[in-house]
């Protein structure tokens, strides 16, 4: 497996003008995947990595979508900004009309302000941005824009879920805030003291902190510091590397507090965590494996093709979203960047967890949530330990619904 995403790497980062020939002369429908292959959040881009794989192969399996076979092209943008609107120019200069990103909401933002602009001033080429997993508020509200679209519940949502668990949780007095020090992780420490203050006035909070993105290499200090507050939970948006290397320390170090999590399920973290977690480590998430009574056929047949110990069937939005985009295609018979976004603008959809739309004023997924905890007592493990979640609350599609902000314009 190591040796097909390194080939992918290779191939999307230093040879993207000879892939699209082939690609063109295919006839096929291209897609631009730019995420960290590289560096401190590679975990979370070769994950992704292989999750577009498996859908990609599985819809052409099928057929493809009008005609067309689905060719997804990895590039490695080391989390970087600059980088990534470097090759977002390269791609779109080489024809490529569909982007996907989702790791790092600062990627995100450059991505979506150039989309915007390359649109405007390129009538006729235009490009769709998919949004799968930077959950930054702001690309829904003050940011939004026609062509980007969001696949995954944002941050402010799945605070309000996280926080109405909360609500009623026992024995809950003093609360930590730990977070990534860009935008994704102020807008989780901002939405988590502003909810509990007005749901749990009584808790305090006795610590708000914000670290650099994917550069601490030791969060001993950090640990310490949590330690000495006498705080009995903890509430973070920590992912990759910044997730399972704060895990760590706080086991080693004998750190007792209930974890509040968006990212503990995956990359490496139940791992860390171990035992130690069960019945201490919470998650919302859109999707776990026992979410369901049994396993989804495509957590099956995804598992069978990945075999490491981490690489679990884990990105469920996904599915929804390449789902989306195929029924989409078909019901505009087009796979036209403008006629596929006018179509997918307030799209509602069944999946097996629920009903799912598209939310037209903001183009927002809303889509069920579930609120879930660490067990040994599992139907499906996760990253072969033995562990996995178990659901304490769904909250359905329609519930999640946060009001927006956005104002967007649309092409006539």
């Amino acid at each position: 497996m190591r040796r097909h995403v390194l080939r992918s790497l290779v191939l999307g980062v230093l040879a993207p003008a000879a892939i699209a020939s082939t690609a063109q002369a295919q006839g096929t429908l291209k897609i631009a995947m730019i995420e960290p292959l590289s560096g401190g959040a590679a975990s979370a881009g070769i994950l992704s990595q292989k999750h577009f794989g498996y859908f990609v192969d599985k819809i052409n399996a099928a057929g493809g979508v009008n005609g067309q076979k689905i060719e997804v092209l990895f590039f490695d943008n080391k989390i970087s900004p600059q980088e990534s609107l470097i090759i977002l120019k390269k791609v779109i200069d080489e024809g490529i009309r569909y982007v996907s990103q989702g790791v790092g909401s600062v990627v995100a933002h450059a991505i979506t302000d150039a989309v915007l602009k390359h649109n405007e001033r390129n009538p006729g080429k235009e490009v769709i941005y998919l949004n799968y997993a930077a959950v930054d508020p702001a690309l829904t509200n003050e940011k939004c824009n026609f062509w980007h679209f969001r696949f995954d519940a944002d941050a402010d949502m799945k605070m309000e879920a996280l926080t109405n668990y909360l609500a009623k949780a026992k024995g809950l007095k003093k609360v930590y805030l730990i977070n990534q020090d860009y935008s994704f992780g102020k807008a989780v420490a901002v939405a988590a003291r502003a909810m509990l203050t007005k749901k749990r006035p009584d808790i305090e909070i006795v610590g708000d902190e914000l670290h650099p993105l994917q550069k601490v290499t030791d969060f001993s200090p950090y640990v310490a510091k949590i330690k000495a507050s006498g705080a009995d939970s903890v509430i973070t948006g920590n992912w990759s590397n910044d997730m399972l290397l704060l895990i760590k320390p706080g086991k080693d170090a004998g750190l007792k507090v209930d974890w509040y999590t968006y990212y503990a399920g995956t990359l490496g973290s139940p791992t860390a965590i171990g035992r130690d977690g069960v019945g201490h480590v919470k998650q919302v998430t859109e999707w776990h494996k026992n979410a369901l009574p049994e396993a989804d056929p495509d957590q099956i047949a995804y598992e069978k093709r990945f075999t490491g110990k981490e690489d679990d069937f884990a990105y469920w939005r996904l599915k929804t979203m390449f789902e989306m985009l195929v029924e989409t295609m078909k019901k505009a018979k087009s796979n036209d960047p403008v006629k596929v976004a006018k179509a997918l603008e307030g799209m509602k959809y069944k999946t097996v967890l629920g009903d799912v739309e598209m939310r037209a004023d903001n183009h927002q997924l809303l889509q069920p949530l579930f609120i879930s905890t660490m067990s040994d007592k599992v139907k499906y493990d996760v990253e072969r330990t033995g562990l996995g979640f178990v659901t304490n609350g769904k909250i359905e599609a329609k519930d999640t619904a946060t009001p927006t902000t956005c104002k967007m314009d649309r092409p006539k």
